[in-house]
C-alpha cells in the first residue's frame, strides 16, 4: 500500500514539473512574440518611430504641437510653400503660420514694428547684417542658404525674346526698364549692375560690388525710362504685361511667375554676391525647433530638388 502511494504521489509530482515547465515555456514563448513584435515594428512599421525622432529632431518633445512663423523674401514664395509641406509630412508636430513674403527690408521693418516671427529668411547679405546690428535675430544661428542670379527678362514672345540685351544697351536708353525700390534687394544689385556703365550714380561715386544701390540716381539717359516695383515680383509683372521692355529680377523669378523669358544674364562681377542669409529671430517662441527647420533647408536632399527646381543653387559656404 505505501510503495502505491509512493508511485502515486510520484506520478503527481512529474505531472505537476511538466505542468511547470510548460507555463514557463508558454512565458517565454510570449516573450519572444512580444519582442518579435517589437522588432518588427522598429523595422518595418517603424512609422511612428520615425516621427518620433524625426520631432525630437526638432527640437521639441514627441508629440508637442509646434507652429513657426517665418518672415521670407518675396521670392521664396513657391519654394518655400512645397518646403514647408514636405517638412510637416516628416514632422507631423511642427506646422506653420502664415508665413509673410514681404520685400527684404520690409521684413526687418515688420520685425523693428513688433511683429513676432520665428526665422527670417533675407534676399541678402547687406538686409542680415541691419537685422543682426538691430537685434532682431540671434547671429549664431545664421547660415547662408542659397544663392541666385540676376538677369534681364522681357515678355514671353515679346519683340525683345531672344534678344542678348547687355547693360551697355540699357545705359544707352536703348530700352524702358523696371527694377525692385532701394527696399528690394533685387533693385539693389540692379543699380550696383548699371552704375558700372555709368546708368546710376552713387553718392560717393561708387561702382559695382562697392556700390550699396541706394541713395543714388539714373542717369540722364535713363531717369524717364525707369518704373520701379516695391516687391521683385512686381518688377517681373511689368515686363510681363509690356509695361516694360526689360526688368532685372532672379532667374527664380523666372520660374515662380512665368510669362517673362531671359534674355542674359547680369554679369556677377558688377554686383554683390546674390545670398540668401537665414536666422532664428531673437524673439523667437521655439528656437530650437527654428534653428533644425533652417538646418534641415539645408541638408535635406529631397528640399534640395525643391530649392534647384524654383531656381536656387544651394550655398557652398
Amino acid at each position: 500500500m505505501r510503495k502505491k502511494t509512493r508511485r502515486i504521489f510520484a506520478a503527481l509530482s512529474a505531472t505537476m514539473m511538466v505542468a511547470a515547465l510548460g507555463l514557463g515555456g508558454c512565458a517565454g514563448g510570449d516573450g519572444a512574440q512580444e519582442n518579435g513584435s517589437a522588432s518588427d515594428a522598429g523595422a518595418g512599421g517603424g512609422s511612428s518611430a520615425a516621427k518620433t525622432q524625426a520631432a525630437e529632431s526638432a527640437g521639441e518633445p514627441a508629440g508637442e504641437a509646434v507652429t513657426l512663423q517665418i518672415f521670407a523674401a518675396n521670392s521664396l514664395t513657391k519654394a518655400m510653400a512645397e518646403a514647408q509641406e514636405l517638412y510637416t509630412q516628416q514632422n507631423p508636430n511642427v506646422t506653420f503660420g502664415d508665413t509673410q513674403y514681404e520685400a527684404s527690408g520690409t521684413l526687418n521693418e515688420m520685425l523693428g514694428a513688433g511683429q513676432y516671427a520665428d526665422i527670417l529668411i533675407a534676399a541678402s547679405k547687406g538686409t542680415m547684417d541691419d537685422a543682426v546690428e538691430a537685434g532682431y535675430v540671434d547671429e549664431a544661428t545664421r547660415s547662408t542658404m542659397f544663392t541666385n542670379q540676376l538677369v534681364f527678362v522681357t515678355k514671353e514672345g515679346g519683340e525683345l525674346a531672344g534678344t542678348d540685351v547687355t547693360l551697355k544697351d540699357v545705359a544707352a536708353g536703348a530700352y524702358t526698364l523696371s527694377v525692385g525700390d532701394e527696399n528690394v534687394p533685387a533693385g539693389n544689385y540692379a543699380c550696383q549692375a548699371l552704375s558700372t556703365v555709368g546708368a546710376y550714380i552713387e553718392p560717393d561715386g561708387t561702382t559695382g560690388a562697392d556700390a550699396t544701390g541706394k541713395g543714388g540716381e539714373f542717369s540722364d539717359a535713363l531717369k524717364d525710362k525707369v518704373t520701379l516695383g516695391g516687391k521683385v515680383g512686381d518688377v517681373c509683372k511689368y515686363a510681363e504685361t509690356g509695361d516694360v521692355d526689360l526688368a532685372m529680377v532672379y532667374t527664380s523669378d523666372v520660374y515662380r511667375m512665368g510669362g517673362v523669358t531671359i534674355c542674359s544674364v547680369v554679369p556677377d562681377d558688377t554686383h554683390k554676391a546674390i545670398t540668401y542669409p537665414g536666422a532664428v529671430t531673437a524673439q523667437s517662441e521655439h528656437a530650437e525647433a527654428a534653428r533644425a527647420f533652417l538646418e534641415w533647408c539645408m541638408t535635406d536632399e529631397d528640399c534640395a530638388k525643391i530649392w534647384q527646381e524654383w531656381g536656387f543653387d544651394m550655398a557652398t559656404e
